[in-house]
């Protein structure tokens, strides 16, 4: 990714109908391959999108992703003991390594996680000898001769089927998923306890932290987010509102409430303010591919922590530092509770993480080198190459086409983000719509 810094990304051409833009988009996520990417919406929809393969006639069509399936994961709910209404947004999307012809994958929304299974069915049995060729069944009477059954082609169809409903464990939301490299269990995880399941029992699971204070007056900290270390299936990591981590390691003790490792910045007294508690929250945490690392991401900052190191972070990059002066108004309108994601690339030397305005960031941990960028309608016509975006500090010197720090739309926001794991294309999801950038050298060469 770096070697064309900063113009990197050229767009793909539109792929979204309008059906696919009327509700928010959350959470997308690539499968192992990258083959398929799964994103939900604020309709409880989950929309999966499968990669094109490389065409002798279109070679420009390697890379573009169009729509694979579409199933309604959630409906709305009502808890009639809290008298509370249950929302159908999807949180989180995970997909279960592919283990045969089918995928597998976890969807949640605030309360309940489903596993679904996905799978493609191209023949159809014929000639049977019980039932008529609408399936209704004969009187044996009529049956005169035996016919052995053959499969027949048909058009590709693509099924979605649940397989397991994982439900009542959880009395707050739900705000993380994560599938152990075990394969056979995952966690998930809500503002107060973290829980284990293996994914062929939906009857029960294992609360492996539990912060919950005996008395909730006492409470100072909530869980923001939690993941299963990649390569070892013992240990995890969740993150806290008061900017801790905090690792963990299952064979110490069946309750994790006493973690390993704590990492912790120390806070600077001269820098304290009013502000201070809220934009050090943790909204998220990811293992690096290779493990060694966790990059987390606060309001202001993302974060490359070393596993190895627990006293500060091995780096630290500022995302919208120009925001610092207008706190006050954030607070106001409640944007600066929003809770942004972040994403490593596949070789873990490039994180990218969302902002306002449809602006993404990009840091290159090797050169040291930044980038602002725009997931807008203008970008994503064919083959337009994104042009790196600035944003002038209140007060600072404004050159041809900075932006002002004063014009930018806090509405416009990209909270969630993902990565390709092994090639440079990544998945932006803005207010409404769905985009995928493809790096521009990687697509010139098909």
């Amino acid at each position: 990714l770096s070697l064309s810094f900063p113009a990197i990304l050229s767009s793909h051409a539109p792929f979204l109908s309008l059906s696919l833009s009327l509700y928010l988009h959350s959470c997308p996520y690539f499968n192992h391959t990258g083959e398929l990417l799964a994103t939900g919406d604020k309709g409880g929809r989950v929309v999966i999108f499968q990669r094109e393969p490389e065409s002798k006639t279109e070679p420009f069509s390697q890379g573009e992703y169009n729509v694979y399936s579409t199933f309604q994961s959630h409906e709305p709910e009502f808890d009639y003991l809290k008298s509370l209404e249950i929302e159908e947004k999807i949180n989180k999307i995970r997909w279960l390594p592919q283990q045969n012809a089918a995928h597998f994958l976890l969807s949640t929304n605030d309360k309940t996680i489903k596993l679904w299974k996905v799978s493609e069915r191209d023949k159809r049995p014929e000639g049977y000898n019980l039932k008529d060729e609408e399936g209704r069944i004969k009187d044996i009477c009529t049956v005169t001769s035996l016919q052995v059954p053959v499969l027949k082609p048909m058009d590709l169809m693509v099924e979605v089927s649940p397989r397991r409903v994982f439900a009542n464990a959880h009395t707050y939301h739900v705000n993380s998923i994560s599938v152990n490299s075990d394969y056979e269990t995952y966690m998930s995880a809500d503002d107060l306890r973290i829980n284990l399941w293996h994914l062929d029992i939906t009857d029960r699971s294992f609360n492996i932290v539990d912060i919950k204070p005996a008395n909730m007056e006492d409470l100072t900290e909530v869980i923001t987010a939690a993941e299963f270390h990649p390569h070892h299936c013992n240990l995890f990591v969740y993150s806290s509102s008061k900017g801790t981590l905090r690792l963990c390691d299952m064979r110490e003790a069946a309750l994790c409430d006493k973690h390993s490792k704590l990492f912790e910045e120390p806070e600077d007294p001269s820098a304290r303010s009013f502000f201070s508690e809220i934009i050090s929250s943790v909204s998220d945490v990811k293992f690096s591919h290779s493990g060694r690392y966790l990059l987390t991401r606060d309001y202001l900052t993302a974060k490359v922590w070393d596993l190895n190191m627990e006293s500060k972070p091995l780096e630290t990059y500022q995302v919208h530092d120009y925001l610092r002066s207008k706190l006050c108004s954030l607070y106001e309108n409640d944007c600066i509770f929003d809770k942004f994601e972040c994403a490593w690339n596949g070789s873990d030397s490039v994180i990218m993480t969302g902002a306002y305005n449809n602006f993404f960031r990009m840091f290159d941990r090797n050169t040291k080198r930044d980038v602002t960028l725009e997931a807008s309608r203008e970008s994503s016509k064919p083959r337009a190459v994104l042009k790196p975006r600035r944003v002038c500090a209140a007060g600072g010197k404004r050159r041809k086409d900075d932006i002002s720090v004063d014009s930018l739309d806090f509405t416009k926001k990209i909270l969630h983000t993902a990565w390709h794991p092994t090639e440079n294309i990544i998945a932006i999801a803005a207010t409404n719509n769905l985009y995928i950038f493809q790096d521009k050298l990687n697509s010139e060469m098909h």
